[in-house]
């Protein structure tokens, strides 16, 4: 819609120093005498936009000038409040609270109070998360170092980090980091941390990369599985891989196929399905379940 782009535009001139009419016409997928046409509409609408010719020049907002908020809609209105009330649901403190209560007391007339998205990024031990979520804010705005505990597969140890971001990916929490100890930037989950400590010392922003979410950076498929699982079992595939990761196969049962990172995570998946899904391949996910399931077999049938 137009309205939304000219919104879009205008705040591109309030965060950047200047822009050209070709970069918008690229961001917002629109031609440059669209543009145009959109910046001479913002014009009339009493924004001061000033353009410039030739060499260095570009499309610029006057010094000094705001958006008025009201230039928001109710929808834009509801989305803002939506994102505080989950970062809320995380936090130690109760600036998300406030901040909300602030924004809907100066804007009344443009909240409708029909709300339409809710989202609870908490979990069951809430409590120790919103502190830790907050140890880690506090450490990345005073430029801190962060010190912790850290359990993962390879083993425990101490960790410090420069801390930088604070991520929420794949349905878990993450701190994203310079670690001491790997000299590189790292990503540490918050539920295998433990005696988070912020530190007296602090340090020197570095240029710090923004982190490949990717799943082909994180999650290397390099290990490639096929399986027959019983129908039952078809709400959980398409509830973690979509309902396109399987075949009916001619006995009913569902011939699944799909890329692991790394063979103990695969086996730690397979598990729970018990007898509702036979491997075919690779043979040594179906050595190592047999091998565990003789363990199995002989821990109990000691009874």
């Amino acid at each position: 819609m137009k309205i939304d782009r000219l919104i879009g535009i205008l705040s591109v001139l309030l965060q950047e120093e200047k822009t050209t009419a070709p970069d918008l016409a690229e961001r917002f997928e629109v031609s440059k005498r669209t543009i145009n046409r959109d910046i001479e509409a913002l014009c009339k609408a009493g924004i001061p936009i000033r353009t410039t010719q030739g060499t260095g020049g570009g499309i610029s907002i006057m010094d000094g000038y705001r958006m008025d908020r009201t230039i928001l809609t109710s929808k834009d209105m509801q989305m803002i409040i939506a994102g505080l009330r989950s970062l809320d649901s995380v936090s130690g403190s109760s600036y998300y609270g406030q901040l909300m209560e602030k924004i809907k007391a100066g804007s009344s007339e443009v909240i409708s109070g029909r709300e339409s998205i809710l989202i609870d990024l908490s979990s069951w031990s809430k409590g120790t998360l919103a502190s830790r979520v907050e140890t880690i804010q506090n450490a990345i705005e005073n430029r801190t170092l962060l010190k912790f505990e850290y359990f993962s597969p390879s083993g425990e140890g101490s960790r410090t980090i420069e801390p930088y971001f604070i991520v929420f990916r794949w349905s878990s929490w993450y701190v994203y980091g310079w670690c001491s100890k790997r000299k590189d930037f790292r990503m540490f989950k918050l539920y295998r941390m433990d005696q988070v400590t912020v530190t007296d010392q602090t340090f020197e922003i570095r240029k710090v990369p923004m982190p490949d979410f990717s799943n082909e950076k994180i999650f290397p498929g390099n290990i490639r599985v096929r399986a027959l699982l019983a129908p039952d079992m078809k709400w959980r595939l398409v509830e973690e891989f979509g309902p396109h990761c399987f075949t009916e196969a001619d006995d009913g049962r569902l011939l699944f196929t799909a890329e692991f990172t790394d063979m103990e995570y695969l086996v730690s998946w397979l598990l729970p399905f018990g007898a509702k899904a036979e491997v075919l391949e690779p043979a040594e996910a179906r050595k190592n379940l047999c091998a565990i399931a003789k363990t199995i077999c002989q821990m109990y049938g000691k009874d």
